[in-house]
């Protein structure tokens, strides 16, 4: 649990800030020299520590002779907090808007000239972390789907991380269909998985297409709206490793037309000609 304490430092005050408005809680309404006595800070510097509290609007100042000054409640503190960060946070974003122009106009033009150079092979992939990364980086695919969607999977465990993004696809009407692993290539608590999620996509997803690879599957991963002329598409693929733990391992995102439409080549070589159907597998 956070000490309440923490809050000082997360709203930036200085050590001499924070002592003097912990004691003026515990003070209340007082002066200067009382506040510079009872908490240590030299003189010389409470004045300053005390204005810039109340420039911040944590503390109250009351004229006279001498002047006095009280703490504002901690609710109102907090309050304030949150919005001397707001009004920071859209004063830095004002600053830098009246500069978009001018940095456009001097530093997109580099950056193009620089974009052309870099070779294909550089941005055919980047990778994210398997795990939560991975799982949104499928779900966006999912949403960009327009006409195609394909999934390869050994039993599809993550389907729960994924169901709402594959029924927007299927209402929209994308063509959906799953190439999973043969069970009996399988252990038998993920066959068991797969079983489940098999009689959850028949039940609640009848448009899409089920089928089981009788061979290995050298990767695992999603793809969409493929282009066999290399004119779009985007995958995401894990390549298989049984030795190394998913925590360990990093998933591939690509836009590269060219590899997506080789990958839905591999697809539908493997789905003609190396898969079995649904009814099959209840016979196998």
């Amino acid at each position: 649990m956070a000490d309440a304490s923490d809050v000082f430092d997360r709203v930036g005050l200085t050590e001499y800030e924070t002592t003097a408005l912990e004691e003026l809680l515990s003070l209340g309404r007082t002066t200067a020299p009382n506040l510079a006595e009872a908490s240590g800070i030299p003189k010389a510097r409470v004045y300053g520590v005390l204005d810039s509290l109340a420039d911040r609007g944590f503390i109250k100042v009351i004229p006279g002779r001498p002047k006095e000054y009280q703490p504002k409640s901690p609710a109102e503190i907090l309050d304030r907090a949150v919005e001397n960060r707001r009004q920071s946070f859209e004063g830095f974003a004002s600053d830098v808007e009246e500069y978009r122009e001018a940095f456009l106009s001097e530093y997109r033009p580099r950056y193009e000239r620089a974009s052309e150079d870099i070779s294909p092979t550089a941005e055919l992939f980047h990778v994210v972390d398997v795990g939560d990364p991975s799982e949104r980086e499928t779900r966006r695919l999912y949403d960009r789907a327009e006409e195609t969607l394909r999934v390869i999977t050994n039993s599809f465990a993550y389907l729960d991380s994924v169901d709402r993004a594959l029924a927007d696809a299927v209402e929209r009407g994308v063509d959906v269909a799953v190439l999973f692993l043969h069970p009996d290539r399988l252990p038998p608590e993920k066959a068991a998985v797969q079983a489940e999620v098999v009689e959850r996509l028949a039940d609640e997803f009848p448009e899409i297409a089920v089928r089981f690879s009788t061979e290995k599957l050298p990767w695992r991963g999603t793809l969409v709206d493929p282009s066999m002329d290399y004119a779009g598409g985007e995958a995401i693929l894990l390549v298989e490793e049984p030795d190394v733990p998913n925590h360990m391992r990093q998933a591939a995102l690509t836009d590269n037309g060219s590899f997506v439409a080789g990958m839905k080549r591999y697809f539908d070589l493997v789905w003609e000609y190396e898969s079995v159907s649904s009814f099959d597998r209840t016979q196998s």
